[in-house]
Protein backbone atom coordinates (compact mmCIF):
# COMPACT_ATOMS: atom_id res chain seq x y z
CA UNK A 1 0.00 0.00 0.00
CA UNK A 2 1.45 3.22 -0.53
CA UNK A 3 2.34 5.96 2.44
CA UNK A 4 0.91 8.83 2.80
CA UNK A 5 -3.16 10.70 3.11
CA UNK A 6 -4.76 8.00 1.05
CA UNK A 7 -7.02 6.76 3.96
CA UNK A 8 -9.84 9.29 2.65
CA UNK A 9 -9.02 7.81 -0.60
CA UNK A 10 -9.90 4.13 0.69
CA UNK A 11 -12.97 4.91 1.76
CA UNK A 12 -14.93 6.52 -1.20
CA UNK A 13 -17.66 4.41 -2.55
CA UNK A 14 -17.52 3.57 -5.49
CA UNK A 15 -21.33 3.71 -6.84
CA UNK A 16 -23.41 1.12 -7.66
CA UNK A 17 -23.48 0.67 -11.66
CA UNK A 18 -26.89 2.03 -13.26
CA UNK A 19 -27.61 0.72 -16.66
CA UNK A 20 -25.43 2.25 -19.44
CA UNK A 21 -22.54 3.64 -16.93
CA UNK A 22 -19.40 2.47 -17.97
CA UNK A 23 -17.07 1.38 -14.62
CA UNK A 24 -14.28 3.71 -15.72
CA UNK A 25 -17.44 6.37 -15.70
CA UNK A 26 -18.56 5.60 -12.71
CA UNK A 27 -14.57 5.66 -11.07
CA UNK A 28 -13.92 8.53 -12.34
CA UNK A 29 -17.14 10.60 -10.98
CA UNK A 30 -16.28 8.62 -7.19
CA UNK A 31 -12.48 10.09 -7.52
CA UNK A 32 -13.93 13.84 -8.38
CA UNK A 33 -16.76 13.96 -5.95
CA UNK A 34 -14.61 13.16 -3.74
CA UNK A 35 -12.08 15.77 -4.42
CA UNK A 36 -14.95 18.26 -4.78
CA UNK A 37 -16.85 17.75 -1.65
CA UNK A 38 -13.91 17.65 0.08
CA UNK A 39 -13.04 14.24 1.28
CA UNK A 40 -9.90 14.14 -0.85
CA UNK A 41 -7.92 17.17 0.23
CA UNK A 42 -5.56 19.18 -1.29
CA UNK A 43 -2.30 17.45 -1.27
CA UNK A 44 -3.36 14.32 -0.08
CA UNK A 45 -1.89 11.44 -1.54
CA UNK A 46 -4.09 9.17 -3.89
CA UNK A 47 -4.32 5.48 -3.48
CA UNK A 48 -2.10 3.49 -6.42
CA UNK A 49 -4.20 2.19 -9.41
CA UNK A 50 -3.26 -1.33 -7.70
CA UNK A 51 -4.68 -0.83 -4.45
CA UNK A 52 -8.17 1.08 -5.79
CA UNK A 53 -8.31 -2.14 -8.46
CA UNK A 54 -8.44 -4.60 -5.69
CA UNK A 55 -10.55 -2.13 -3.43
CA UNK A 56 -13.85 -1.51 -6.27
CA UNK A 57 -13.25 -4.38 -8.53
CA UNK A 58 -12.03 -1.98 -11.11
CA UNK A 59 -9.28 -3.18 -13.46
CA UNK A 60 -5.66 -1.04 -13.46
CA UNK A 61 -6.26 -0.15 -17.21
CA UNK A 62 -9.66 1.57 -16.67
CA UNK A 63 -8.19 3.09 -13.59
CA UNK A 64 -4.99 4.50 -15.25
CA UNK A 65 -7.62 5.95 -17.89
CA UNK A 66 -9.62 7.47 -15.00
CA UNK A 67 -6.48 9.00 -13.38
CA UNK A 68 -5.29 10.47 -16.67
CA UNK A 69 -8.57 11.96 -17.08
CA UNK A 70 -8.39 13.47 -13.73
CA UNK A 71 -4.92 15.16 -14.05
CA UNK A 72 -5.96 16.41 -17.85
CA UNK A 73 -8.80 18.27 -16.31
CA UNK A 74 -6.52 19.48 -13.31
CA UNK A 75 -7.69 18.10 -10.25
CA UNK A 76 -4.58 15.63 -9.65
CA UNK A 77 -1.13 16.30 -10.33
CA UNK A 78 1.29 13.11 -10.88
CA UNK A 79 4.75 12.42 -10.87
CA UNK A 80 7.12 9.45 -11.12
CA UNK A 81 8.33 8.38 -7.54
CA UNK A 82 5.98 10.65 -6.01
CA UNK A 83 2.34 9.32 -6.29
CA UNK A 84 -0.81 11.17 -7.68
CA UNK A 85 -1.99 13.83 -5.06
CA UNK A 86 -4.87 16.01 -5.27
CA UNK A 87 -4.12 19.83 -6.94
CA UNK A 88 -3.63 22.52 -4.81
CA UNK A 89 -6.58 24.50 -6.31
CA UNK A 90 -9.58 22.22 -7.77
CA UNK A 91 -10.72 23.54 -11.26
CA UNK A 92 -14.05 23.77 -10.20
CA UNK A 93 -13.06 26.43 -8.23
CA UNK A 94 -11.60 28.46 -10.98
CA UNK A 95 -15.19 28.21 -13.11
CA UNK A 96 -17.57 29.02 -10.48
CA UNK A 97 -17.98 32.60 -9.27
CA UNK A 98 -16.81 33.35 -5.52
CA UNK A 99 -18.69 35.85 -3.47
CA UNK A 100 -17.88 39.43 -3.53
CA UNK A 101 -17.33 39.92 -0.12
CA UNK A 102 -14.91 36.85 0.12
CA UNK A 103 -12.74 37.56 -2.68
CA UNK A 104 -12.46 41.55 -2.89
CA UNK A 105 -8.54 41.13 -3.88
CA UNK A 106 -9.21 37.82 -6.26
CA UNK A 107 -7.75 37.51 -9.37
CA UNK A 108 -10.05 36.86 -12.51
CA UNK A 109 -10.69 37.68 -16.03
CA UNK A 110 -12.41 38.23 -19.24
CA UNK A 111 -11.64 40.05 -21.84
CA UNK A 112 -12.96 41.22 -24.92
CA UNK A 113 -9.22 40.83 -26.66
CA UNK A 114 -7.95 42.97 -29.35
CA UNK A 115 -7.94 42.74 -33.10
CA UNK A 116 -5.10 45.22 -32.82
CA UNK A 117 -2.98 44.78 -35.27
CA UNK A 118 -2.71 47.17 -38.39
CA UNK A 119 -5.93 46.54 -40.65
CA UNK A 120 -3.65 44.65 -43.45
CA UNK A 121 -2.45 42.41 -40.35
CA UNK A 122 -5.44 41.51 -39.65
CA UNK A 123 -6.98 40.55 -42.67
CA UNK A 124 -3.86 38.37 -43.20
CA UNK A 125 -4.14 36.68 -39.81
CA UNK A 126 -7.40 37.21 -38.13
CA UNK A 127 -8.65 33.92 -38.57
CA UNK A 128 -5.69 31.80 -38.53
CA UNK A 129 -4.86 29.52 -35.86
CA UNK A 130 -1.25 28.44 -35.56
CA UNK A 131 -0.19 32.07 -36.25
CA UNK A 132 1.73 32.77 -33.26
CA UNK A 133 1.07 35.14 -31.44
CA UNK A 134 -2.61 36.22 -32.86
CA UNK A 135 -5.25 37.03 -30.32
CA UNK A 136 -8.56 36.69 -29.91
CA UNK A 137 -8.55 33.24 -31.21
CA UNK A 138 -10.00 29.90 -29.39
CA UNK A 139 -7.83 26.61 -30.09
CA UNK A 140 -9.72 24.23 -32.74
CA UNK A 141 -8.53 21.38 -30.88
CA UNK A 142 -10.35 21.11 -27.80
CA UNK A 143 -13.19 20.11 -29.07
CA UNK A 144 -13.28 17.81 -31.93
CA UNK A 145 -15.75 17.59 -34.85
CA UNK A 146 -16.94 14.53 -34.41
CA UNK A 147 -18.33 15.45 -30.45
CA UNK A 148 -19.82 18.43 -31.50
CA UNK A 149 -21.86 16.52 -34.84
CA UNK A 150 -23.08 14.07 -31.82
CA UNK A 151 -24.53 16.90 -29.81
CA UNK A 152 -26.42 17.98 -32.81
CA UNK A 153 -27.93 14.89 -34.27
CA UNK A 154 -28.75 14.34 -30.78
CA UNK A 155 -30.76 17.33 -30.79
CA UNK A 156 -31.89 16.70 -34.29
CA UNK A 157 -33.39 13.57 -33.64
CA UNK A 158 -35.20 15.13 -30.38
CA UNK A 159 -36.46 17.85 -32.56
CA UNK A 160 -40.52 18.59 -32.33
CA UNK A 161 -42.14 19.85 -35.39
CA UNK A 162 -42.92 22.70 -34.52
CA UNK A 163 -39.28 23.57 -33.36
CA UNK A 164 -38.40 23.08 -37.56
CA UNK A 165 -40.96 25.58 -38.30
CA UNK A 166 -40.71 28.34 -35.52
CA UNK A 167 -38.53 29.29 -32.77
CA UNK A 168 -39.40 32.03 -29.66
CA UNK A 169 -37.74 35.44 -31.46
CA UNK A 170 -35.83 35.41 -28.02
CA UNK A 171 -34.49 31.64 -28.79
CA UNK A 172 -34.79 28.09 -28.18
CA UNK A 173 -36.52 27.80 -24.65
CA UNK A 174 -34.36 25.00 -23.54
CA UNK A 175 -30.76 26.86 -24.40
CA UNK A 176 -32.22 29.58 -22.41
CA UNK A 177 -33.28 27.45 -19.41
CA UNK A 178 -29.49 26.15 -19.76
CA UNK A 179 -27.37 29.41 -19.96
CA UNK A 180 -29.91 30.96 -16.99
CA UNK A 181 -28.62 27.83 -14.61
CA UNK A 182 -25.30 28.24 -15.94
CA UNK A 183 -25.12 31.76 -14.84
CA UNK A 184 -26.81 31.38 -11.61
CA UNK A 185 -24.42 28.65 -10.41
CA UNK A 186 -20.71 30.01 -12.20
CA UNK A 187 -21.44 34.06 -12.46
CA UNK A 188 -23.86 34.87 -9.71
CA UNK A 189 -26.41 36.24 -11.17
CA UNK A 190 -30.06 35.40 -10.08
CA UNK A 191 -32.13 35.35 -13.82
CA UNK A 192 -34.71 33.00 -15.21
CA UNK A 193 -34.71 31.80 -19.01
CA UNK A 194 -37.39 34.45 -20.17
CA UNK A 195 -34.63 37.32 -19.76
CA UNK A 196 -32.42 35.91 -21.83
CA UNK A 197 -31.83 36.70 -25.61
CA UNK A 198 -29.72 34.33 -28.13
CA UNK A 199 -27.53 36.55 -30.15
CA UNK A 200 -24.70 35.73 -32.49
CA UNK A 201 -22.07 36.94 -29.76
CA UNK A 202 -21.33 39.74 -27.76
CA UNK A 203 -20.50 42.17 -30.61
CA UNK A 204 -23.84 41.43 -32.35
CA UNK A 205 -25.67 41.78 -28.68
CA UNK A 206 -23.98 45.11 -28.10
CA UNK A 207 -24.88 46.44 -31.96
CA UNK A 208 -28.26 45.82 -31.49
CA UNK A 209 -28.28 47.83 -27.92
CA UNK A 210 -26.74 50.33 -29.37
CA UNK A 211 -29.03 50.92 -32.33
CA UNK A 212 -31.72 50.64 -29.62
CA UNK A 213 -30.15 53.35 -27.15
CA UNK A 214 -27.89 55.46 -29.09
CA UNK A 215 -28.92 58.54 -31.35
CA UNK A 216 -26.25 61.04 -33.50
CA UNK A 217 -23.71 62.62 -31.02
CA UNK A 218 -25.05 61.07 -28.40
CA UNK A 219 -22.44 59.80 -25.33
CA UNK A 220 -20.86 56.65 -24.82
CA UNK A 221 -17.96 55.86 -22.33
CA UNK A 222 -15.47 53.35 -22.92
CA UNK A 223 -12.36 51.80 -21.55
CA UNK A 224 -8.76 52.99 -22.40
CA UNK A 225 -6.82 51.29 -23.52
CA UNK A 226 -10.02 49.39 -24.57
CA UNK A 227 -11.60 46.75 -27.57
CA UNK A 228 -11.77 48.54 -30.79
CA UNK A 229 -13.94 46.52 -32.38
CA UNK A 230 -16.62 47.74 -29.70
CA UNK A 231 -15.47 51.28 -30.21
CA UNK A 232 -16.32 51.39 -34.06
CA UNK A 233 -19.61 49.91 -33.34
CA UNK A 234 -20.44 53.00 -31.53
CA UNK A 235 -18.64 55.37 -34.00
CA UNK A 236 -20.67 53.95 -36.48
CA UNK A 237 -24.25 54.56 -34.72
CA UNK A 238 -22.75 58.13 -34.50
CA UNK A 239 -21.45 58.26 -31.03
CA UNK A 240 -19.09 60.55 -29.30
CA UNK A 241 -16.63 58.47 -27.27
CA UNK A 242 -15.07 59.32 -23.95
CA UNK A 243 -12.22 57.35 -23.13
CA UNK A 244 -11.91 56.40 -19.03
CA UNK A 245 -8.47 55.25 -18.39
CA UNK A 246 -7.75 52.14 -16.73
CA UNK A 247 -5.43 51.33 -13.39
CA UNK A 248 -5.24 48.88 -11.27
CA UNK A 249 -8.86 48.81 -10.11
CA UNK A 250 -10.17 48.85 -13.33
CA UNK A 251 -12.46 51.99 -14.87
CA UNK A 252 -11.69 55.03 -13.86
CA UNK A 253 -14.70 57.68 -14.52
CA UNK A 254 -12.60 60.44 -12.02
CA UNK A 255 -11.91 62.32 -15.35
CA UNK A 256 -15.89 62.38 -16.92
CA UNK A 257 -17.73 65.37 -16.44
CA UNK A 258 -20.85 65.01 -14.32
CA UNK A 259 -22.02 67.41 -16.72
CA UNK A 260 -21.90 64.70 -19.41
CA UNK A 261 -24.70 62.51 -19.85
CA UNK A 262 -23.69 58.91 -21.16
CA UNK A 263 -26.29 57.13 -22.84
CA UNK A 264 -23.71 53.47 -22.69
CA UNK A 265 -20.84 52.95 -20.49
CA UNK A 266 -18.94 49.79 -21.96
CA UNK A 267 -17.37 48.22 -19.35
CA UNK A 268 -14.99 44.15 -19.11
CA UNK A 269 -14.65 44.33 -15.24
CA UNK A 270 -13.71 40.83 -14.97
CA UNK A 271 -10.36 40.87 -17.03
CA UNK A 272 -10.54 44.28 -18.42
CA UNK A 273 -9.48 43.87 -22.43
CA UNK A 274 -6.75 44.31 -22.72
CA UNK A 275 -4.58 45.17 -19.77
CA UNK A 276 -6.24 42.03 -17.61
CA UNK A 277 -6.71 44.26 -14.58
CA UNK A 278 -9.89 42.97 -12.56
CA UNK A 279 -12.39 45.86 -11.81
CA UNK A 280 -12.24 45.96 -7.74
CA UNK A 281 -15.61 45.93 -5.59
CA UNK A 282 -15.72 49.53 -4.58
CA UNK A 283 -15.34 50.62 -8.46
CA UNK A 284 -17.88 48.30 -9.03
CA UNK A 285 -20.11 50.12 -6.83
CA UNK A 286 -19.02 53.50 -8.24
CA UNK A 287 -20.05 52.48 -11.32
CA UNK A 288 -23.37 51.37 -11.07
CA UNK A 289 -24.19 54.93 -8.88
CA UNK A 290 -23.32 57.12 -11.53
CA UNK A 291 -25.02 54.59 -14.18
CA UNK A 292 -28.09 55.56 -11.91
CA UNK A 293 -27.50 58.78 -11.32
CA UNK A 294 -26.70 59.31 -15.14
CA UNK A 295 -30.08 56.84 -16.64
CA UNK A 296 -27.16 55.45 -18.39
CA UNK A 297 -26.98 51.84 -19.27
CA UNK A 298 -24.13 50.05 -18.91
CA UNK A 299 -22.81 47.21 -21.49
CA UNK A 300 -20.54 43.85 -19.27
CA UNK A 301 -18.93 42.01 -21.50
CA UNK A 302 -17.82 39.08 -19.93
CA UNK A 303 -15.45 37.40 -22.48
CA UNK A 304 -13.45 34.46 -21.32
CA UNK A 305 -14.55 34.81 -18.23
CA UNK A 306 -14.50 31.14 -17.90
CA UNK A 307 -10.52 30.58 -18.20
CA UNK A 308 -9.27 31.35 -14.97
CA UNK A 309 -5.60 29.91 -14.21
CA UNK A 310 -4.79 31.77 -10.39
CA UNK A 311 -8.49 32.07 -8.01
CA UNK A 312 -12.16 31.79 -8.78
CA UNK A 313 -13.58 34.58 -10.45
CA UNK A 314 -15.64 37.29 -8.89
CA UNK A 315 -19.55 37.20 -9.33
CA UNK A 316 -20.57 38.88 -12.79
CA UNK A 317 -21.26 43.25 -12.12
CA UNK A 318 -24.80 42.36 -13.33
CA UNK A 319 -25.09 40.16 -9.97
CA UNK A 320 -25.31 43.47 -8.06
CA UNK A 321 -27.21 45.31 -10.36
CA UNK A 322 -29.75 46.29 -7.77
CA UNK A 323 -31.33 49.41 -10.57
CA UNK A 324 -31.65 47.46 -13.19
CA UNK A 325 -28.82 49.25 -15.44
CA UNK A 326 -26.47 46.56 -16.51
CA UNK A 327 -26.76 44.23 -20.05
CA UNK A 328 -24.82 41.36 -19.51
CA UNK A 329 -23.46 39.82 -22.72
CA UNK A 330 -21.59 36.17 -22.66
CA UNK A 331 -20.12 34.23 -25.42
CA UNK A 332 -19.73 30.40 -26.34
CA UNK A 333 -17.42 31.19 -29.31
CA UNK A 334 -14.62 30.82 -27.06
CA UNK A 335 -15.60 28.44 -24.91
CA UNK A 336 -16.54 26.22 -28.01
CA UNK A 337 -14.78 27.47 -31.33
CA UNK A 338 -14.72 30.49 -33.00
CA UNK A 339 -17.00 30.20 -35.50
CA UNK A 340 -19.78 28.76 -33.65
CA UNK A 341 -21.34 32.39 -33.55
CA UNK A 342 -23.80 32.35 -30.60
CA UNK A 343 -24.05 34.31 -27.73
CA UNK A 344 -26.38 35.93 -25.61
CA UNK A 345 -27.58 39.15 -23.75
CA UNK A 346 -29.07 39.61 -20.36
CA UNK A 347 -30.96 43.07 -20.50
CA UNK A 348 -33.27 44.83 -18.39
CA UNK A 349 -36.67 44.60 -18.94
CA UNK A 350 -37.17 48.21 -20.34
CA UNK A 351 -34.26 47.69 -22.61
CA UNK A 352 -35.08 44.22 -23.27
CA UNK A 353 -38.29 44.94 -24.98
CA UNK A 354 -36.79 47.40 -27.65
CA UNK A 355 -34.15 44.72 -28.74
CA UNK A 356 -36.91 42.27 -28.83
CA UNK A 357 -38.79 44.56 -31.59
CA UNK A 358 -35.59 45.38 -33.28
CA UNK A 359 -35.03 41.72 -33.38
CA UNK A 360 -38.34 40.76 -35.14
CA UNK A 361 -38.08 44.11 -37.78
CA UNK A 362 -33.86 43.07 -38.77
CA UNK A 363 -34.86 38.81 -38.55
CA UNK A 364 -33.46 36.12 -36.29
CA UNK A 365 -29.79 34.68 -37.62
CA UNK A 366 -29.24 32.03 -35.41
CA UNK A 367 -30.04 28.70 -36.88
CA UNK A 368 -32.03 26.02 -33.93
CA UNK A 369 -30.16 23.18 -34.77
CA UNK A 370 -26.99 24.83 -33.65
CA UNK A 371 -29.15 26.34 -30.31
CA UNK A 372 -30.64 23.40 -29.89
CA UNK A 373 -27.25 21.13 -30.13
CA UNK A 374 -25.91 23.44 -27.55
CA UNK A 375 -28.51 22.97 -24.82
CA UNK A 376 -28.04 19.09 -25.18
CA UNK A 377 -24.36 19.58 -24.71
CA UNK A 378 -24.65 21.77 -21.67
CA UNK A 379 -27.69 19.87 -19.93
CA UNK A 380 -25.25 16.70 -19.19
CA UNK A 381 -21.53 16.91 -17.53
CA UNK A 382 -19.78 17.15 -21.27
CA UNK A 383 -20.32 21.24 -21.04
CA UNK A 384 -18.62 21.57 -17.79
CA UNK A 385 -16.00 19.06 -18.51
CA UNK A 386 -14.90 20.56 -21.47
CA UNK A 387 -14.26 23.74 -19.97
CA UNK A 388 -12.12 22.07 -17.35
CA UNK A 389 -9.99 20.51 -19.65
CA UNK A 390 -10.10 23.59 -21.95
CA UNK A 391 -9.15 25.87 -18.69
CA UNK A 392 -5.76 23.34 -18.31
CA UNK A 393 -4.77 23.63 -21.77
CA UNK A 394 -4.68 27.41 -22.34
CA UNK A 395 -2.70 27.31 -19.06
CA UNK A 396 -0.03 24.51 -20.01
CA UNK A 397 0.26 26.69 -23.55
CA UNK A 398 0.48 29.87 -21.30
CA UNK A 399 2.98 28.16 -18.92
CA UNK A 400 4.86 27.13 -21.87
CA UNK A 401 5.51 30.89 -23.56
CA UNK A 402 6.18 32.17 -20.20
CA UNK A 403 8.99 29.59 -19.38
CA UNK A 404 10.60 29.50 -22.64
CA UNK A 405 10.75 33.41 -22.65
CA UNK A 406 11.99 33.09 -19.25
CA UNK A 407 14.85 30.88 -20.08
CA UNK A 408 15.57 32.66 -23.28
CA UNK A 409 15.66 36.49 -22.55
CA UNK A 410 15.63 36.81 -18.64
CA UNK A 411 15.23 40.57 -17.78
CA UNK A 412 14.48 41.58 -21.15
CA UNK A 413 10.60 42.55 -20.20
CA UNK A 414 8.16 42.25 -18.21
CA UNK A 415 4.32 40.32 -18.17
CA UNK A 416 1.06 41.41 -16.72
CA UNK A 417 -2.51 40.23 -17.37
CA UNK A 418 -1.50 36.72 -16.97
CA UNK A 419 -3.63 35.43 -14.81
CA UNK A 420 -6.41 34.54 -17.52
CA UNK A 421 -7.96 34.72 -20.82
CA UNK A 422 -6.31 34.15 -24.06
CA UNK A 423 -3.77 36.21 -24.19
CA UNK A 424 -1.02 38.48 -21.89
CA UNK A 425 0.53 41.82 -21.92
CA UNK A 426 4.94 41.51 -22.57
CA UNK A 427 6.16 44.77 -21.42
CA UNK A 428 9.33 46.11 -23.31
CA UNK A 429 12.61 47.30 -22.06
CA UNK A 430 13.39 50.84 -22.59
CA UNK A 431 16.33 50.04 -25.32
CA UNK A 432 14.06 47.91 -27.61
CA UNK A 433 12.34 49.31 -30.38
CA UNK A 434 9.01 48.30 -30.42
CA UNK A 435 8.61 48.42 -34.67
CA UNK A 436 11.58 47.25 -35.13
CA UNK A 437 10.46 43.99 -33.26
CA UNK A 438 7.63 43.90 -35.00
CA UNK A 439 8.96 43.66 -38.41
CA UNK A 440 11.48 41.04 -37.37
CA UNK A 441 8.88 39.23 -35.56
CA UNK A 442 6.85 38.80 -39.06
CA UNK A 443 9.56 38.01 -41.14
CA UNK A 444 9.69 35.15 -39.25
CA UNK A 445 6.17 34.23 -39.04
CA UNK A 446 5.30 35.34 -35.41
CA UNK A 447 2.62 38.40 -35.35
CA UNK A 448 3.25 41.22 -32.81
CA UNK A 449 -0.09 43.09 -32.03
CA UNK A 450 1.28 46.76 -30.49
CA UNK A 451 -0.66 47.48 -27.32
CA UNK A 452 -0.60 51.30 -28.53
CA UNK A 453 -3.12 50.45 -31.32
CA UNK A 454 -5.68 49.39 -28.06
CA UNK A 455 -5.18 53.12 -27.00
CA UNK A 456 -6.80 56.22 -27.82
CA UNK A 457 -6.12 59.33 -25.72
CA UNK A 458 -3.88 57.00 -22.75
CA UNK A 459 -0.50 56.84 -23.30
CA UNK A 460 1.55 53.69 -22.44
CA UNK A 461 4.94 52.65 -22.37
CA UNK A 462 5.84 50.25 -25.80
CA UNK A 463 4.37 46.76 -25.32
CA UNK A 464 2.87 43.58 -27.14
CA UNK A 465 -0.54 41.54 -26.56
CA UNK A 466 0.58 38.51 -26.89
CA UNK A 467 -2.38 35.92 -27.71
CA UNK A 468 -1.39 31.97 -26.84
CA UNK A 469 -4.80 29.81 -27.00
CA UNK A 470 -5.17 28.49 -30.81
CA UNK A 471 -1.69 27.07 -30.68
CA UNK A 472 -0.68 24.12 -30.48
CA UNK A 473 2.18 23.20 -27.45
CA UNK A 474 5.14 22.85 -29.77
CA UNK A 475 4.06 26.19 -31.98
CA UNK A 476 3.87 27.59 -28.97
CA UNK A 477 7.13 26.84 -27.53
CA UNK A 478 9.13 27.28 -31.21
CA UNK A 479 7.48 30.79 -31.48
CA UNK A 480 8.61 32.00 -28.07
CA UNK A 481 11.80 30.84 -28.35
CA UNK A 482 12.11 32.78 -31.56
CA UNK A 483 10.28 35.86 -29.51
CA UNK A 484 12.73 35.46 -26.86
CA UNK A 485 15.51 35.44 -28.92
CA UNK A 486 14.28 38.58 -30.80
CA UNK A 487 14.25 40.03 -26.95
CA UNK A 488 18.37 40.13 -26.61
CA UNK A 489 20.13 42.92 -27.39
CA UNK A 490 21.23 43.07 -30.64
CA UNK A 491 25.38 42.36 -30.71
CA UNK A 492 27.05 45.65 -31.57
Amino acid sequence: MVKGKNTAGLDLPLPTSPVGVTKSELAYQAMRDGIVNGLLQAGDRLPSTRVLSQRWGVGRGTLESVFERLQLEGYITRKVGSGSRVSATIPDRYLKAVNTSQATAAHHKEPAMVEAAPVSVRKRYRAQVGIPFVARLASPFLISPAEWAAHLQRAMVAMQPEQMCSVEPQGAWVLREQIAKYLRNHRGIDCLAEQILITNGIRHSIDLVTRCVVKPDDYVCVEDPGYPAVHQIFEQAGAKLLYAPIDQEGLNLGGISSEIECRIAYVTPAHQSPLGEIMSATRRLELLDWAQRHSTWVIEDDYDSEFNYQSAPLPALKSIDTMNRVVYCGSFNQALFSNLRLGYMLAPPELQRKVLDLWHTVGRSVGVSEQLGLAAFMKGPAFLRHLRRSRQEYQTLRDIVLETLRAEAPGRYRISGEHAGFHLILWLSSDQDENMLINAAEQQGVVLQPLRHCCREIELAPAIVLGFAALTRAQAKYAARKLGQLLLPTPS
